[in-house]
């Protein structure tokens, strides 16, 4: 569905964020980005979804395809009509709206009819939202919030959703809400999902299949079992030891220096 090829970017001519990064995206699967900061992980969604020009960020070389259609040339909302949503790192909602208003916004292309029903559905799949609907977005929880977000390009009935960061700083109750949200719009609706996520452990339980990304790379891919038994992955990414015993913050930096993939 979704198709990155040797994708380079820079931002400013002088940083480089991506060197020929290169995955895929099935149609109808939860694909996760997992990575560090720095890695690049926010750059590639940003250059799917065109937004790279307000951090003078330019495609220098590779290509983007979505069902075939080559994505590089487009202008944001040229793109957002071919059925991709980008839900930002940071959730960047109307806080002076209410919960209603926001996902009004995100169906403004759409009828009123068509935007009532799908509203209906994103309150049966955040039931809190329901609840919240004319509370005013900026004294939401940061969970709610990422509720909304991804209630609002809901709205636009993409056919890929794109999640930079969904359990950040987020209590931990609330992130199952919302992964279990995650998960019912994959297996009931077959809506394709490519998640971002640092939180290494709960991406390889969303996901059928991840990629791990360093220094603007992909240097490692496979399903969420094979990577999840890899000594590289579950020492730095799980903080698990080869015995299965967590290690210590100060042991998984040190370990940095000697992955594998770096070498």
């Amino acid at each position: 569905m979704l198709e990155v090829e040797n994708l380079q970017v820079v931002y400013g001519n002088s940083i480089e964020a991506l060197r020929n990064a290169s995955f895929q995206v099935g149609k109808g699967s939860i694909t996760a980005l997992l990575g560090s900061n720095g890695a690049g992980k926010s750059t590639i969604l940003k250059s799917i979804s065109g937004v790279l020009y307000p951090e003078d960020g330019k495609i220098r070389s590779g290509g983007l395809s979505f069902e075939g259609l080559d994505l590089t040339n487009l202008m944001p909302n040229e793109i957002v009509r071919l059925g991709i949503a980008h839900v930002p790192e940071g959730r960047r909602l109307f806080i002076e709206l209410t919960v209603e208003e926001n996902l009004i916004v995100g169906g403004y292309t759409r009828s009123r009819a068509e935007n009532a029903a799908t509203i209906e559905e994103i309150y049966t799949l955040f039931p809190r939202l329901k609840e919240k609907r004319s509370a005013v977005s900026g004294y939401l929880s940061g969970g709610e919030q990422q509720m909304v977000a991804i209630g609002r390009a809901l709205m636009k009935r993409p056919r890929l959703l794109m999640l930079d960061e969904p359990s950040l700083g987020i209590a931990p109750i609330i992130v199952a809400d919302i992964y279990q949200g995650i998960r019912e719009l994959n297996s009931k609706l077959g809506l394709t999902v490519l998640l971002v996520e640092q939180d290494a452990s709960l991406a390889l339980k969303a996901a059928q299949y991840a990629y791990v990304m360093e220094n603007g790379r992909v240097v490692l891919d496979g399903t969420p079992e094979a990577l999840s038994q890899n000594e590289d992955v579950r020492e730095f990414y799980l903080g698990v030891g080869e015995r299965g015993d967590r290690r210590s913050m100060r042991e998984v930096k040190h370990y940095r220096r000697r992955k594998r993939w770096l070498s």
